[in-house]
């Protein structure tokens, strides 16, 4: 809806505050007037009473709005203190004065929360109500209803605006960590995008000038392979861009194939068993991309074994090469961030020197895994 000039959104005007709750001190102004006018007895007592009311109220009010302040035990003494300065000015006066208890109710909905509420407003009520019916007559008894009230509604009031500042908090919290976890949705995909495609590129662009002097025709071919996957790699950073792309592992094995024969690798690729859950054909995609483009990057490997075996409860998938890994040993974080997804998902994914030699990437997954984790552990 569009804003009126001038009006002030309810986020511009903020939460509540004591300030809020001063212009309520103007129903003491009947005893101000009373006290003026000579009409209180003892009137330095009763002058110091109202001040002592006064300040304790307000005193009360502004610490209500602060949770820490409110829940400390020197707010609980203070509004104690406010009681009995209340009860003894009714007590002694009556008439004006008995409309400190509903200003002591207010004083009570502001600091008091939850199931307390109760507990302590209609004691207080009774009070209020025998004070008056005590000392004005039964005609005071009103007293009581308006405790009640200005304390409930302001209780209720406040836990509102209280419970409404948590919601737009949570809200905000929510909308950063969606912002956050798309961001690095993004970055995992880009980096398992771009590193396996260009990985092929670079392959295939050397297999290229290596054989242009000799065999022009078999170097076009390479090129006609660089122009299919560059293009492939456009659609796919597209849908990762829209985040609706979907990898399936026989697709991605036909890929892991092409890139290892273009790089000189032998590929040997063994599957057995039903066919998988989406949730674990995607994860066990992502670990054929990295392991693939790892032994075609690093490794120097003369060939490559993809071994695929499900069945029962768990589906494990090894691939391994029988060159040197990634540098010093050490997995990139691609494998680091897999490692975590996997976990996430109820399985593990070890990388190391195969007992052969070579370099060895192992994942096991549940035959039905958790959905796709917070891809916040693959960002690598």
């Amino acid at each position: 809806m569009r804003e009126r000039r001038g009006e002030r959104t309810p986020e511009q005007m903020g939460p509540p505050n004591g300030f809020a709750m001063l212009p309520w001190l103007l129903m003491g102004m009947g005893a101000v007037s009373n006290l003026l006018q000579g009409h209180t007895p003892n009137p330095w007592i009763g002058a110091f009473g109202l001040l002592a009311f006064n300040s304790l109220y307000i005193t009360i009010v502004f610490r209500a709005f602060d949770r820490a302040k409110r829940e400390a035990p020197a707010t609980w003494w203070l509004l104690a203190a406010m009681t009995a300065v209340t009860l003894a000015l009714a007590l002694a006066y009556g008439g004006p004065y008995l409309l400190f208890f509903p200003l002591l109710g207010l004083a009570v909905g502001a600091v008091v929360r939850g199931r307390m509420v109760g507990r302590i407003v209609f004691p207080l009520c009774v009070l209020a109500g025998t004070v008056a019916g005590v000392r004005d007559g039964w005609g005071a008894i009103n007293v009581a209803y308006g405790t009640f009230i200005s304390a409930m509604v302001t209780a209720a009031v406040l836990t509102l605006s209280e419970t409404v500042k948590e919601l737009r908090a949570t809200r905000e919290q929510l909308a950063r960590a969606a912002v956050e976890k798309e961001r690095l949705r993004f970055s995992r995909d880009l980096h398992d995008l771009l590193g396996h495609t260009l990985s092929v590129i670079v392959v295939k662009s050397e297999a290229a000038r290596r054989l242009a002097p000799r065999d022009l025709d078999a170097a076009l071919a390479q090129v006609a392979d660089i122009e299919s996957v560059g293009r492939q790699a456009l659609t796919e950073i597209r849908e990762a861009v829209t985040g609706y792309r979907e990898t399936t592992l026989a697709a991605e094995l036909d890929r892991a194939r092409d890139a290892l024969a273009a790089a000189g690798v032998e590929a040997v690729v063994r599957r057995s068993g039903p066919p998988l859950e989406p949730t674990a054909e995607a994860l066990l995609s992502w670990v054929v991309r990295e392991s693939v483009t790892n032994a075609v990057r690093h490794s120097g490997a003369r060939r490559c074994e993809i071994d695929l075996a499900g069945g029962g409860e768990r589906v494990r998938l090894t691939v391994t090469d029988d060159g040197r890994g990634p540098a010093e040993g050490a997995p990139g974080s691609g494998l680091k961030g897999l490692r975590e997804r996997v976990a996430a998902a109820g399985g593990t994914l070890e990388s190391g020197p195969g007992p052969r030699g070579g370099f060895r990437v192992t994942a096991e997954l549940p035959a039905d895994p958790a959905p796709d984790p917070d891809p916040a552990a693959a960002a690598g």
